[in-house]
């Protein structure tokens, strides 16, 4: 069972920046993809920023430019650098890792982003 832990989110105002952080429970050389998913209030959870394991990323159209995603295999963690943040980034912000063995996807329980304007 792979285990994920965010951190970082909080409440910026806008035009600010935030960095949040996964944790993740396994190796990471186990994990193909991480990626970071947002629900925003009212809204279906949106992918925002995925990294496979070559450091290969992509990015949900709302936040190319601003948001850069980064992992470092040997701490285990994922990492989500926020830009240049709005209020419509505000939302929850959530880790997920897909297992290469098997594809599994795991959650994490999620960070709140508040951006105020």
């Amino acid at each position: 069972q792979v285990q994920l832990v965010e951190s970082g989110g909080g409440l910026v105002p806008a035009g600010g920046s935030l960095r949040l952080s996964c944790t993740v429970s396994v190796r990471m050389s186990t994990i193909n993809i991480m990626g970071w998913y947002r629900r925003a209030p009212g809204k279906q959870r949106e992918m925002v920023a995925q990294i496979n394991m070559i450091g290969s990323t992509d990015y949900g159209d709302s936040v190319k430019g601003r948001f850069f995603t980064s992992r470092d295999n040997v701490k285990n963690t994922v990492n989500l650098q926020m830009n240049s943040l709005t209020p419509e980034d505000t939302g929850v912000y959530y880790c997920n890792a897909r297992a290469r063995i098997n594809d599994s996807g795991f959650w994490g329980q999620g960070t709140q982003v508040t951006v105020s304007s």
